[in-house]
């Protein structure tokens, strides 16, 4: 048998090595999903404000505030802050924490399962899921958070309801289903694909 010489090894280990190394294009990615988490920051920030100074009798703000819930009522009906609006802008402030909720998962679980690992064991504040993340753990866990936004959603359809058709209505619970069956697919899929003794987590 021939034995091959340091050199001739390196040789033959640089294409693998350059292909693994390509892993960290996907750093931009991570990085313009933190830009993303900003942007959704600030959008927090300014509903809360809008909603704070509506309390406090701006007119202006409070129709922002609608505008942006796209709460309707009768055409003689005079803009006010009532329990619809105010459950309505609390909804979609749930709904932009949920979606950073979503962000900070594909973020930190997506770079240390396709990127480079992070060394946080010890650390106080590491996330108790990170742990034993891998590919199949954070598809299931995308596919709940996905979920929960989509409930939000359609809890807001509901309490608008008279501002949306039918069609509409139906369309969104339908997609809600959809969304349930997949979450639910993924799951049974991750579980039938598991070698068989391998510890499950939740």
């Amino acid at each position: 048998m021939t034995v091959q010489s340091p050199v001739e090894r390196s040789r033959q280990r640089a294409l693998p090595n350059f292909i693994f190394a390509s892993r960290w294009l996907q750093l931009p990615l991570y990085l313009g999903l933190i830009v993303a988490q900003c942007v959704y920051v600030f959008h927090f920030w300014v509903e809360l404000t809008h909603l704070i100074e509506a309390v406090f009798g701006n007119e202006n703000a409070l129709r922002i505030l609608i505008t942006s819930i796209g709460y309707k009522a009768g055409a003689d009906w005079v803009p006010q802050l009532n329990e619809t609006v105010i459950m309505l802008v609390v909804l979609g402030l749930i709904d932009v924490v949920m979606i950073s909720n979503l962000l900070i998962m594909v973020i930190v679980g997506g770079y240390e399962t396709f990127v480079s690992r992070m060394n946080l064991e010890g650390h106080p504040d590491q996330p108790e899921w990170l742990s034993h993340v891998n590919a199949s753990v954070l598809k299931v866990k995308l596919a709940t958070a996905i979920i929960g936004i989509s409930s939000i959603h359609l809890l807001k359809t509901f309490i608008n309801a008279e501002n949306y058709t039918e069609k509409v209505l139906l369309w969104q619970t339908l997609i809600h289903i959809a969304f349930l069956f997949s979450a639910l697919a993924i799951a049974l899929a991750d579980r039938l694909m598991a070698p068989v003794g391998q510890e499950r987590h939740d």
